[in-house]
């Protein structure tokens, strides 16, 4: 099964938003099926087939996510990401900014789906194969 080395090792050739559906075919091919990435510390938890599941460590000190969310600042601020404008910690900022408290990954569905903190989705989003 995966590990959290070889993941990383994966991420590790993400620059930018515009690089993620590249990251999603490597840890497709590890074994992932999902993932959960929470903003606050960017801990992610991993799963794979017959429930296997890993997590991540903190990848920085923790950020505070704004209680009300603003979805269209929060789709501007995607839109450069994905563009390659802005690394991964200036997203993870602007999520947390926008209250945006993590997102999830279906490989299975090729979708990214947005949550605030109470639970609600901002936005399901396909990812380009």
């Amino acid at each position: 099964m995966f590990t959290i080395k070889l993941i990383e090792d994966a991420h590790s050739k993400v620059k930018s938003g515009a690089d993620f559906p590249k990251y999603i075919q490597d840890i497709k091919q590890l074994g992932v099926v999902s993932f959960e990435t929470w903003v606050f510390d960017s801990h992610t938890e991993y799963f794979g087939q017959n429930d296997y599941q890993i997590k991540s460590e903190a990848q920085y000190k923790e950020l505070i996510i704004a209680d009300k969310s603003d979805k269209n600042q929060f789709l501007q601020y995607l839109k450069i990401h994905q563009q390659g404008e802005t690394d991964y910690m200036t997203f993870c900022e602007h999520c947390a900014q926008t209250g945006v408290e993590k997102w999830i990954v279906s490989i299975d569905k090729m979708t990214c789906t947005y949550y605030d903190k109470v639970g609600n989705e901002l936005l399901v989003e396909t990812i380009p194969a």
